[in-house]
C-alpha cells in the first residue's frame, strides 16, 4: 500500500472519517414506470463480477504504524451489503435529500469490508431519484473517482445496459510476462526514482526564489485564526446547489483570468459574508488549501491518490470584488509557476510541506494553540463538459461529498456538469452553523462580481 493511500487510513477516527464521494441526483426517462428505480436496481446488482478497486480492504493495521498492504476480498463481496436502496417519506424536498445524505457522509466504512458504499434514494416530490456514493480515500482520490463515474454514465439517453462503477470494462493491458519480477522495470523505476530525489535540491533552490521573489507565494501558518479553524466532531452538514457555467464564463472574460480564479472569487465572497455575518471575519487574509491532480492523460484512470497541493490569498480583507479577484488570481498565478517548474515527485515533496502541519493535530491542544496552516479547502474537480446519462435517466446534479479535518471545519469542492458548476460544501455540524448560508452567500459573491465587471 502506498503511503500516500495508506496515511488516509491513518489519520482516520470517529470524528475525521476520510471516505469522499458524492451525490447524483438524477431525472428519469419519460416512459419509466412505478418500478423504475427498482428495477435499475436489480439490474445493477445482477453484474456480480467485481472490479478489484471495489475489493479492496485494509489489511493489519501494524502496530502505531498503520496499514501496509491491501487484501482481496475475492468472490465474497457483499454487493447487498455495500448496494442499498433507500427511501425519503414522499413528497420530500431536496432539503430532506441533502439532510440524508449528512448523516451518511458521518458515518464510517467498514474496515472489515471493501472501503465503498452506494445508496440509491427516490421518494423525491418531484419524481427525481438520487445516487450518493462514497469511497475511502485511501482507495482513490477526487479526481479518479469522478473520472470512474463519468465511465458509467453516456451522452445517449437511449442506452440501458450501462454498468455500474464496480463492474466497468477495463481498459487493454500489455501481455503479462507470467508473473515473475521484472528485473528491468525494477531498476528503471530506481533509476527514475533517484533522479527525482536528486533534482529536489535544485527544486528547493527554485522554490525559494520563487518565495522571496514573489510576494504572493503564501507559507503554512501565514493563516488567521477563525471560527472555521478548531476541533471537529464527527457529524457532518451536506449543501449543494448549481451555477450556471455561462455566468462564470462572463465574469472570467472580462476579468481576463481562469474559470478556478472566478470559482475562488466566489468563494471568498462568501467567506467574507458568512464569517461578517458571525461576527468572525479575522483583519488578515483568509488562505485557502487547493488541490492540484498531478497525473498526467495516461494514469488518469488509475486509482490511489496522486494529488499535490497549493496555498492561495482568497484576500478577504478587500471590500471590492473586482479587486479581489485580481489578488487571487496573482496569488494562483504564483502556485501555477512553481508547480510547471516541478517534476511530480518534486510536486509531492512541497505539497507535503504544505500539508505537514496536518500530521501534528492529532497532538493534544495542537489546534487550539497554534496557527492553522491555512483556513479552509476549496477543491475545483473535472467533471462531464456535456450532460450526461445513466440507464436513460438525465443527470441533473453533480455534487461533491469531501474530507473535512481537524482545524479545517470547512470544505467547498465543485466541479462542471454539463452547463453548470456544481458546488458542495461538508462541514462539521457542530463547528459550522447555518452552513447551508453559504450557498445563499455564493451566490451573492457571484452577483457581486457581475456587477463589478460586467
Amino acid at each position: 500500500m502506498p503511503v500516500t493511500d495508506s496515511i488516509f487510513l491513518l489519520g482516520e477516527s470517529r470524528e475525521h472519517p476520510m471516505h469522499v464521494g458524492s451525490l447524483e441526483l438524477f431525472t428519469p426517462p419519460e416512459d419509466a414506470g412505478p418500478d423504475y428505480v427498482k428495477t435499475m436496481l436489480d439490474t445493477m446488482l445482477s453484474h456480480t463480477t467485481v472490479d478489484s478497486t471495489f475489493r479492496k480492504k485494509p489489511q493489519g493495521p501494524v502496530g502505531s504504524v498503520g496499514n501496509l498492504w491491501w487484501a482481496d476480498e475475492g468472490d465474497n463481496v457483499d454487493l447487498e451489503y455495500h448496494v442499498r436502496h433507500s427511501a425519503l417519506p414522499a413528497p420530500c424536498r431536496v432539503r430532506e435529500l441533502l439532510t440524508l445524505t449528512s448523516r451518511l457522509h458521518g458515518t464510517l466504512l467498514d474496515r472489515h469490508r471493501p472501503l465503498w458504499e452506494m445508496y440509491v434514494i427516490e421518494g423525491l416530490s418531484d419524481g427525481r431519484f438520487a445516487i450518493y456514493t462514497k469511497l475511502h480515500h485511501s482507495l482513490m482520490d477526487g479526481v479518479s473517482g469522478f473520472r470512474l463515474l463519468q465511465r458509467t454514465l453516456t451522452t445517449d439517453p437511449t442506452v440501458r445496459d450501462a454498468p455500474p462503477p464496480w463492474n466497468l470494462p477495463r481498459g487493454e493491458k500489455k501481455p503479462d510476462s507470467g508473473g515473475g519480477l521484472d528485473l528491468g522495470s525494477v531498476f528503471g523505476g530506481l533509476r527514475r526514482t533517484v533522479g527525482e530525489v536528486a533534482g529536489l535540491a535544485p527544486a528547493s533552490l527554485r522554490i525559494a526564489r520563487t518565495a522571496l521573489g514573489q510576494h504572493d507565494m503564501k507559507f503554512p501558518y501565514e493563516a488567521p485564526r477563525t471560527m472555521l479553524n478548531v476541533p471537529i466532531g464527527g457529524a457532518r452538514r451536506f449543501a449543494a446547489q448549481s451555477w450556471s457555467l455561462e455566468r462564470v464564463n462572463a465574469v472570467r472574460k472580462s476579468a481576463g483570468v481562469s474559470v478556478n480564479d472566478v470559482v475562488l472569487a466566489m468563494c471568498a465572497g462568501a467567506l467574507r459574508h458568512y464569517l461578517t455575518e458571525q461576527d468572525g471575519l479575522p483583519d488578515a487574509p483568509l488562505i485557502a488549501m487547493v488541490p492540484v491532480s498531478l497525473r498526467d492523460e495516461k494514469k488518469v484512470d488509475a486509482g490511489g491518490n496522486s494529488v499535490g497541493v497549493t496555498l492561495c490569498n482568497l484576500a478577504t480583507d478587500i471590500e471590492d470584488p473586482a479587486d479581489r479577484l485580481s489578488a487571487i488570481s496573482a496569488s494562483m498565478s504564483q502556485g501555477k509557476e512553481l508547480f510547471s517548474s516541478l517534476t511530480p515527485m518534486q510536486a509531492l515533496a512541497w505539497s507535503a510541506v504544505n500539508m505537514s502541519p496536518i500530521a501534528l493535530t492529532p497532538i493534544p491542544g495542537v489546534v487550539r494553540l497554534t496557527p492553522p496552516p491555512f483556513n479552509v479547502i476549496i477543491s475545483n474537480v473535472p467533471g462531464p463538459p456535456k450532460t450526461m446519462y445513466f440507464n436513460g435517466s438525465r443527470l441533473d446534479g453533480l455534487y461533491p461529498t469531501s474530507v473535512v479535518l481537524d482545524g479545517q471545519a470547512l470544505n467547498i469542492t465543485l466541479t462542471n456538469n454539463g452547463g453548470n458548476l456544481d458546488f458542495g460544501v461538508v462541514g462539521c455540524r457542530r463547528s459550522v452553523p447555518s452552513l447551508q448560508r453559504i450557498l445563499i452567500h455564493l451566490e451573492t459573491a457571484l452577483a457581486e462580481l457581475e456587477k463589478a465587471l460586467l
